[in-house]
């Protein structure tokens, strides 16, 4: 078992960096003030990999501390842009799916309490129950006034208020067990794609989205799970391995094929550009990660921004 790690103050930190792991720092003022800002563990912990020889623990020569900083403030900033877009999806099908719902059942919240109003097959009950009950729970919440005060005003918490308590995890496993005349009616909002295709991108989604709000590690995230095949990978010739798409599956740049398909175009057009004035500036800034690099350990192909020249379908 290897030692465990001791105490240490922020000036023991910056001698440890520069004396030991050989970074170059500049400024051990600075390096001292962003060590209390951020933490030792999530700034170097989490970002030094990247600068250091393979297979070993050693920096590669000349590594200088801002160049941590810069890759975590990059994350950081990643962070936001994709959580930006996250909840523009996220609004959209808390909108789409409380419509169909209560279209096809009515105001009632006795309706989206009732097990048989969803897909409830030996498959999916086990999901249908917890997702009953989580509803049960959030209709009895007293933490938010609008809840409060449709279920003291009018006895009744229609699913077009309750659903703005859910979380993106809840709308996600919503989807699943919708009937799929709702999830059809929820998929032809967005063009071309089906029930399925759907269903995996908000697996996929979930995750990513639970990774930035929680402020984790954006950049180099996988989930377990993938999002289909889609003519988009064909057509922007991602390379494979064996039969499986080397990018695009359950990488960062998933989240992009999913947006191109989840947000309005003009909307894509804008995160594309953000997106890739945010890689260009920080690449500029990483002497020792070059934008090839940066970019597979993002898993996006080089070819990325090729992805508004293709159709969908």
């Amino acid at each position: 078992m290897a030692q465990q790690k001791i105490f240490s103050t922020f000036s023991e930190q910056v001698k440890w960096l520069q004396d030991e792991k050989h970074l170059i720092i500049s400024d051990k003022v600075y390096a001292e003030t962003i060590l209390k800002q951020i933490g030792y563990f999530p700034l170097v912990g989490g970002y030094k990999h990247l600068f250091r020889i393979p297979l070993t623990k050693k920096y590669k020569d000349g590594t200088a501390f801002e160049e941590i900083v810069t890759l975590y403030k990059f994350d950081s900033e990643l962070r936001e842009l994709f959580f930006r877009y996250l909840l523009q999806i996220e609004r959209h099908l808390r909108s789409l799916m409380s419509y169909y719902f209560s279209e096809k059942y009515g105001e009632s919240q006795d309706a989206y309490l009732e097990i048989n109003n969803f897909n409830n097959t030996r498959r999916t009950h086990k999901t249908v129950s917890r997702l009953i009950a989580t509803l049960k729970r959030a209709v009895t919440t007293t933490d938010y006034v609008y809840v409060n005060y449709y279920r003291n005003t009018y006895g009744n918490i229609p699913l077009w208020v309750l659903i703005n308590v859910l979380t993106f995890g809840n709308l996600s496993k919503m989807y699943q067990v919708f009937p799929q005349s709702l999830q059809s009616n929820v998929c032809k909002n967005f063009g071309a794609i089906n029930r399925r295709q759907m269903e995996q991108f908000l697996s996929v989604l979930t995750k990513f989205r639970n990774v930035c709000a929680h402020g984790e590690r954006l950049f180099t995230y996988q989930t377990m799970d993938n999002i289909s095949d889609l003519p988009l990978h064909k057509k922007m010739s991602i390379p494979m391995d064996g039969i499986q798409y080397q990018y695009g599956k359950k990488d960062l740049f998933a989240v992009v094929i999913a947006f191109r398909y989840l947000i309005p175009a003009k909307d894509f057009l804008v995160f594309k550009k953000e997106l890739a004035r945010l890689i260009e500036n920080t690449s500029i800034c990483l002497t020792h990660l070059d934008n090839s690099e940066l970019l597979e350990r993002m898993g996006f192909p080089p070819n990325w921004k090729d992805i508004t020249r293709y159709r969908l379908s």
